[in-house]
């Protein structure tokens, strides 16, 4: 049966039972994708839930405030803690398992903040698709007993996406959106600087109509991803030299164009 026809009622289904089991359970949310259609299913499945959100110099703001307004939209409690994975040196120095350090560092402000409220579970919105790429997170989600009720119910992305969309999420079709961090080369120090050179330098390629960007932070070189229908348009020479322009008053001394084009997990290998 092709893909397109293949009914995700049953997942859906499948899911809300799994949360209902679970009663209550505070959640990891970040306003992407899979955490904010995990947030609507728990809503609907009635438990009791609180969305809590971390807010760090590694997450770009419009996420944050996305994050935020969607909470609201969908009728849910909310809560943001300030998470400091800056001050812990294994973060810092940006290791290969780099996304362990954050994760345990929030999943361990999360638990604390489970225990203090009285909810019996900790879950994200990893979902089947995660298990076939290189996520460090994952182990200290294992670590801390953290349940992924998307995975426990076979959710894929495409299923996510789907079901988003028939729910009326306006995330169904949001492009990915991970942390600032993962725009640094391995083994290249992470700091508040770097972080706000990357974020400005994303949000202003992306105020000139580029929806889908990646500025990789290469010391004084910003190098940047675009999807494929998008070069051309960058190499207009008027574009062209207000990027560099701008670029250039953030910081970085060259600005270069990758013409392999934008691809996710790009430093991953």
């Amino acid at each position: 049966m092709p893909d397109d026809c293949f009914d995700t009622s049953g997942l859906l289904y499948q899911l809300t039972h799994i949360l209902t089991d679970m009663e209550s359970a505070v959640i990891a949310y970040s306003g992407g994708v899979d955490s904010t259609f995990l947030l609507k299913a728990a809503a609907l499945s009635g438990m009791r839930i609180l969305a809590v959100t971390g807010q760090s110099p590694t997450t770009p703001e419009r996420d944050f405030i996305d994050a935020r307004e969607l909470a609201q939209v969908i009728g849910v409690r909310h809560m943001v803690i300030e998470t400091s994975e800056l001050e812990i040196a294994d973060f810092r120095k940006n290791p290969v398992d780099r996304c362990y350090y954050c994760k345990d560092h929030l999943f361990g402000r999360l638990r604390e903040v489970a225990m203090t409220s009285g909810y019996r579970f900790i879950i994200d919105g990893s979902n089947t698709d995660d298990l076939d790429d290189w996520r460090p997170g994952r182990k200290a989600a294992l670590r801390h007993g953290i349940r992924s009720p998307l995975i426990e119910a076979g959710l894929r992305k495409h299923d996510i996406r789907r079901l988003s969309r028939e729910l009326g999420l306006p995330t169904w079709n949001k492009p990915s959106s991970p942390c600032l961090s993962s725009r640094f080369p391995y083994g290249m120090p992470i700091t508040s600087e770097g972080l706000r050179q990357v974020e400005a330098a994303e949000k202003f390629l992306k105020s000139l109509g580029f929806a889908e960007v990646r500025v990789r932070h290469h010391k004084d070189i910003a190098k940047i991803e675009l999807k494929e229908a998008d070069i051309q348009k960058m190499l207009g020479p008027e574009i062209r030299r207000t990027v560099k322009e701008y670029l250039r008053s953030l910081g970085f001394a060259f600005v270069s164009l990758d013409l392999e084009g934008f691809r996710s997990g790009r430093l991953n290998g």
